[in-house]
């Protein structure tokens, strides 16, 4: 299967790249970036007009801009996509799911599959212990620039997602000067270091605390999920799927 890696000149393209050199089943045949290189394993274009390269499919570790211009070669070129690129606008996740009407695109906010299955348990619990305060911490690298993550979002997503009285996300506690919302899920994003990533959802009562989290110690978790999706993808005509769909 051959690989065109949107972001191939960073972190997640680079673990991405490695992992792929144990797996036989993948080949990297181009890849994009800002920092163009045409002399390596394979080329490096910083303008995709330039891409001549067979390819079965993408996988995306970038930047929304960037996502969105390999998206409009993807569609002219009628190529699967997996889109692993965190920090989307609401606008912008709709129109990703109107380019699926042309093309199969596989997009997650996280690639970890215990992630996505963090993501269903906290969704039950949520059912039971509906009257609890829900908070969702995430740690990550100084170098990320969304936040919260996506993957916090994707855990709150996934608990309102189950319950009859959708709760309020609040992002913000700074410029209000109020007590806490029994309607909410507060989120706080610590950013430091090399963390790779640290996600707990926790579920406050008045007597007790339960508390569910995932932390992720390499990268490889995700470079790993990425290629599960590709291979899952590529067997797609059109649509828009996500780890519930590989589950």
């Amino acid at each position: 299967m051959n690989v065109l890696i949107n972001g191939a000149s960073g972190k997640m393209g680079n673990e991405l790249l490695s992992v792929i050199k144990e797996n036989e089943e993948f080949n990297v045949v181009c890849g994009v970036d800002i920092k163009e290189s045409l002399e390596g394993e394979f080329p490096i274009y910083s303008k995709i007009e330039d891409i001549k390269e067979k390819v079965d499919v993408i996988i995306d570790f970038s930047v929304p801009v960037a996502t969105f211009k390999i998206l409009k070669y993807a569609v002219a070129n009628k190529v699967p996509i997996v889109i692993a690129t965190t920090g989307f606008t609401k606008e912008e996740i709709e129109q990703i799911e109107e380019f699926s009407k042309e093309i199969p695109i596989f997009r997650s906010s996280n690639m970890s599959f215990d992630i996505n299955l963090m993501a269903k348990i906290v969704a039950e619990v949520a059912k039971v212990l509906n009257n609890t305060d829900i908070e969702i911490v995430e740690t990550h690298h100084n170098r990320k620039i969304d936040a919260p993550s996506g993957t916090a979002i994707l855990l709150a997503n996934a608990i309102n997602d189950v319950l009859d009285e959708k709760k309020e996300y609040n992002f913000e506690r700074l410029q209000k000067r109020e007590k806490r919302s029994k309607n909410e899920i507060g989120f706080s994003s610590i950013r430091g270091g090399n963390i790779v990533g640290e996600h707990s959802v926790k579920f406050f009562g008045e007597n007790e605390e339960f508390e569910i989290a995932h932390k992720a110690y390499s990268r490889k978790v995700f470079a790993e999920g990425a290629l599960k999706a590709a291979k899952f993808i590529v067997t797609k005509k059109t649509g828009l799927y996500n780890m519930n769909d590989i589950f």
